[in-house]
Parts: structure tokens; C-alpha cells; sequence
């Protein structure tokens, strides 16, 4: 969960961590993906245009401070690999973050849309922790 003023709500999955920093982040830090704009409510009564039309998301990829984050007990679906959403040479360039943008949308559509069950058959906790907007 992001931590800093502007993104003070957003939930995010930690893809890439740097505990003793780099040459231009001398601190401790992270490359973390997640959603901007959170999909809205869907239910059984909205036609597959109008679903498909809700559950749009806006994601974001950043590097972080550790200060400005705050883990929390949620885990990664194991159908989500983190080290494939974006990697630091995607990070260096604005097409290779655009690009990453482009495939942490479509993961994270994809799996909210569909999301991966737990042991019981339910969806799972974890991403439907991710699709809501945080209020507190």
C-alpha cells in the first residue's frame, strides 16, 4: 500500500526490491506496480459491454522509497509472477514504461475479471484486496 501523499490509497505489488539502493537511489527502495484508478462495482445484471466497460483499470509502475510504503498481509496470487509485470530496464526508458503499463493493465483486467480461486473455490482475498479503493 503506497504511503505517500498523492497515491496515500493505492495498492501495489512489489515486483523488484533494493535494500541497499543504487548509484541515482542512494536509499533503500522498491519497483512497485499497481492501480491508479480501482475498477467499479460489476453485478449480475450488466451486459458483457457494460462489465468489460467497469472493470477498466489505470496502473502505475514507480519506484518507491521503503519510507513511503506500508506492507500489509496480503500475498501475490501464485498465478501472478511479479518479476514479469516490469523490470528495471524497462524502467529506463519512457517506451519500456509505457510498455509495462500496458502489460500490468491487461494482468490485472485479467484477473479481476476472472480471479483465481482459493482452496474453497472462492476468488481470491488477495486480488480482490488489490481492486478495491482503500478508505480510512
Amino acid at each position: 500500500m503506497r504511503h505517500q501523499r498523492s497515491q496515500f490509497h493505492h495498492c501495489a505489488i512489489v515486483v523488484k526490491t533494493c535494500d541497499d539502493g543504487s548509484k541515482s537511489r542512494p536509499f533503500g527502495h522498491c519497483l512497485v506496480a499497481g492501480i491508479d484508478r480501482a475498477p467499479l462495482k460489476v453485478t449480475r445484471k450488466m451486459s458483457k459491454k457494460k462489465i468489460t466497460k467497469r472493470t477498466k483499470v489505470k496502473p502505475f509502475t514507480k519506484y518507491v522509497n521503503y519510507n513511503h510504503i506500508m506492507p500489509t498481509r496480503y500475498n501475490v496470487p501464485a498465478e501472478i509472477s511479479p518479476s514479469t509485470i516490469c523490470t528495471d530496464a524497462q524502467m529506463d526508458t519512457p517506451d519500456g514504461r509505457k510498455e509495462a503499463r500496458k502489460f500490468a493493465k491487461s494482468l490485472f483486467q485479467e484477473k479481476f475479471q476472472a480471479p483465481p480461486q482459493d482452496k474453497s473455490g472462492r476468488p481470491s482475498k488477495d486480488v480482490l484486496y488489490l481492486r478495491k479503493k482503500l478508505r480510512f
